[in-house]
This record gives structure tokens, C-alpha cells and sequence, in this order.
């Protein structure tokens, strides 16, 4: 199944078969939050519900089933590093990458991504000051976006962008169990040029698509779950309309 919208194109499926059928430097970019499989120390835990696993206890909500996120660290590894560099195919010379990771994904995660062949060019911190408390210890109150670039970086503007961007995680507004909020996903485009196409190959909610379209930027993607599939498919449709009668 594909959706065609006026900004973009997401199809159902799996990332890395959707991709080897996307062409060649075809992208101006990427920015993806793709499944963890983390929440823990040992396998158990990790291959717990990622709605036990990503939520606090006593504030759970009900979110559609999260594909993809039952692999132990060798798979997660190779895995993404076939994604990686499936999407370093499709992307054009200069093309920015940003991925998600959270602290036990770090690692694993920046091999995968130099794996693929992306030039890492280092780490954003999303500060989350509603996060868990952690007794006695540090707080992890931050999640991370391993950036890199496709060749050499071929900066669009002489800004200078934050290393550190502070957003709550606003409950009521998230559709997914590890949705990102739309206004982090924003920040993160400063780094390409309104007109550039933004490829997501873990759409989810559709969060990434929606910041494309408040910036003036286009999308492709795909999601695994034909639930976010139809989820993500409403919203777009209703930002759409939104953003013809602004």
C-alpha cells in the first residue's frame, strides 16, 4: 500500500525492501527514529512490550503495536547497518543523516552508521526534562541523534545550529509510544534547505512528515504497521487541510 500526498509519498512495508526499490541519489536527506530494541540490560527485557518498556508506570496509554523492536544487539547491528546503507544509496552527495538512538543503542548505532559508508559527524542531545527519575543515580533525561553526511558536508546557510534542543515530551499530542515531538523534529531540518526531500524509513506517527510540511519541505517514507499506517495516513491528511485554510 502507498499513500500519495501533495508534499510527499509513504508506502507500508518494510524499510528495507521499500528502499531497495527507491532509485539512486534520490534524497536530499535523512531523519529517522527507528525501533531501539533496547529497555534493557538482558533479552528478557528488551524483548518486553515496548509499551512496558517505553513508559512510565501509572501513566500508560494505549498505542497501536510497535513493530520491529525485538532484536537482540547483534541483529539490531547488522540490521541497521543494511538500512544504513540502503538509505546512503538513495541519497545525494552532501546529504545530512539523522538518526535516534538512546544511550544503550549509542554504540551499536554508530558503528552501523560508519558501517554504511556515512562520514559520522557527531551527536545531538535532546534534553527531555520530563523524563523518569532514576534514585540515587543521574537521570536519563536525554536521547540522542547520531548525525553524519553522505561524502562531505556542503552546508545550505551560515547559521549556526544548537548541539542541545530542550523539548517535553507533551503526552496528550503523541499517537506513538516513542513519538518524538514535532517541534524537535523541526529543529532538526535547519541543517537542509526548504525544497529538500526528507526520506524516513520508520515513519511511525508520521512526525517527521508533519515537520516537512510546517517547513516547506518534502517527505518519502515507510512504516511497517498498517495501524500507523492509517494513523499517520489521517494526520497528514488533516495538516494538509490545515495548512490550506491558515
Amino acid at each position: 500500500m502507498r499513500e500519495v500526498f501533495e508534499n510527499g509519498i509513504v508506502s507500508c512495508g518494510d524499510a528495507l525492501g521499500i528502499l531497495r526499490e527507491m532509485p539512486g541519489a534520490s534524497v536530499d536527506a535523512v531523519l529517522t527514529d527507528p525501533p531501539y530494541s533496547s529497555g534493557g540490560l538482558h533479552m528478557a527485557a528488551r524483548q518486553a512490550d515496548p509499551a512496558d518498556k517505553y513508559q512510565r508506570t501509572g501513566t500508560k496509554r494505549t498505542y497501536p503495536p510497535m513493530l520491529g523492536d525485538l532484536k537482540d544487539q547483534r541483529s539490531f547491528t547488522m540490521w541497521a547497518t543494511l538500512w544504513l546503507g540502503e538509505c546512503w544509496r538513495v541519497s545525494r552527495s552532501g546529504a545530512p543523516c539523522m538518526v535516534f538512538s538512546d544511550w544503550r543503542q549509542l554504540p551499536a548505532m554508530t558503528d552501523a552508521l560508519q558501517g554504511a559508508g556515512w562520514a559520522w559527524r557527531g551527536i545531538v542531545v535532546w534534553h527531555k526534562p520530563s523524563a523518569r527519575p532514576n534514585l540515587g543515580e543521574f537521570k536519563h533525561d536525554t536521547e540522542f541523534v547520531l548525525y553524519a553526511v553522505k561524502d562531505k558536508a556542503r552546508p545550505t546557510h551560515r547559521r549556526c545550529l544548537p548541539g542541545v534542543f530542550k523539548h517535553a515530551v507533551n503526552t496528550a499530542r503523541k499517537v506513538h509510544v516513542t513519538g518524538k515531538p514535532v517541534e524537535l523534529v523541526k529543529d532538526l531540518l535547519a541543517v537542509t534547505p526548504e525544497g529538500a526531500t526528507v526520506l524516513d524509513p520508520f515513519m511511525g506517527g508520521g512526525t517527521t512528515a508533519l515537520a516537512c510540511l510546517e517547513t516547506k519541505r518534502r517527505f518519502v517514507g515507510a512504516e511497517l504497521s498498517p495501524e500507523y499506517m492509517d494513523l499517520l495516513t489521517a494526520r497528514i491528511r488533516q495538516a494538509e487541510e490545515a495548512l490550506k485554510q491558515a
